[in-house]
């Protein structure tokens, strides 16, 4: 039987430390998150969850060598050729992968400071694509290997405290979205963007623009992109996901009153982080961060009757 649009259902509860952030559907058929934010005071390493497609919680990894006396977490960003998963680990500025089969950590690269690596997509010539929530900065990990390129740095990805998050390649078009928290400027508002940033024939980036622009302290984070070219972007600071045509319109808001979170579901929107397709529903990561409710540290099932596009591949195009 379908389901209404936007009917929501809580997918599953995130362990402790809780603070989910990007939620991963591998192709193996399994969900994957972690713990990115930190609440004051928490003792515990982030851990990485894998769950069913049905929300199952069936194993966990603990990340190894973390510093418990300092602000951590990480990120589940993607995967690789191999399968492994791509984390990236915001205290010590590393992109690292795990393997599922063995639970084997490896680090992949380190970014220098004040890095905060924070989303990440593949695009052209296999090469990674990470966000910086610490600094204007698009980093490029080249497929075969070497130091984290700077290949894009803009004032308008410099943050006013919230920066940079969500980040996907879309080969048909050529380019690069990005989300943006707010923007350092008199003049913005603290107003959170959607930007888009086409890279050439030659894999350099070409010139920034605006496909849409948030309302003072909406703080726009990770987003989904549908087979039709609809974007569902998550709005952190309303406890909402808006929906964008592929022109940057906007079309809807859900839930439509903002902050109450209010979405028939048990649990209510509460710091949402990302959208994720998994068929023609959004997994969405509450992350609760001024309240910090542990009962609300959940994935949220929002269906949106549309599925989602293919995602970029680690070799390059768009995964089958």
């Amino acid at each position: 039987m379908s389901r209404p649009m936007w009917d929501t259902r809580v997918f599953a509860s995130v362990p402790p430390p809780g603070f989910p952030a990007y939620v991963h559907v591998h192709p193996n058929g399994r969900v994957y998150a972690a713990n990115y934010s930190d609440p004051t005071g928490d003792d515990m390493p982030a851990r990485v969850f894998e769950w069913t497609a049905d929300g199952a919680l069936l194993r966990s990894w603990t990340v190894p060598g973390q510093d418990l006396s300092v602000p951590r977490g990480v990120q589940v960003a993607t995967h690789d050729a191999r399968g492994r998963l791509v984390l990236l680990e915001k205290s010590r500025r590393r992109v690292m992968t795990l393997d599922l089969a063995t639970g084997e950590f490896a680090v992949r690269a380190t970014l220098p400071p004040p890095a905060v690596p924070n989303y990440a997509t593949w695009g052209p010539d296999g090469a990674l694509f990470v966000s910086d929530y610490g600094q204007g900065v698009i980093w490029r990990l080249a497929a075969g290997g070497g130091a984290p390129e700077r290949w894009f740095e803009s004032a308008r990805l410099t943050g006013l405290e919230l920066g940079t998050t969500g980040l996907v390649f879309r080969p048909a078009q050529g380019d690069l979205l990005i989300s943006q928290q707010t923007t350092d400027g008199p003049l913005d508002l603290k107003r959170g963007h959607l930007y888009r940033l086409p890279v050439g024939p030659d894999g350099r980036p070409g010139r920034l623009g605006t496909e849409w622009s948030s309302r003072t302290m909406e703080l726009p984070d990770g987003f989904g992109i549908a087979a039709s070219g609809n974007i569902y972007l998550a709005l952190l600071g309303t406890n909402q996901v808006v929906k964008l045509d592929p022109s940057g319109r906007e079309v809807e808001r859900f839930p439509k009153l903002p902050l109450t979170g209010d979405n028939g579901s048990r649990v209510p929107v509460d710091g949402p982080s990302n959208a994720t397709f998994h068929g023609t529903r959004l997994l969405v990561a509450n992350q609760s961060p001024v309240i910090g409710d542990a009962s609300h540290h959940v994935i949220l099932d929002v269906e949106v009757g549309e599925p989602g596009a293919a995602p970029p591949s680690p070799s390059g195009g768009q995964s089958g």
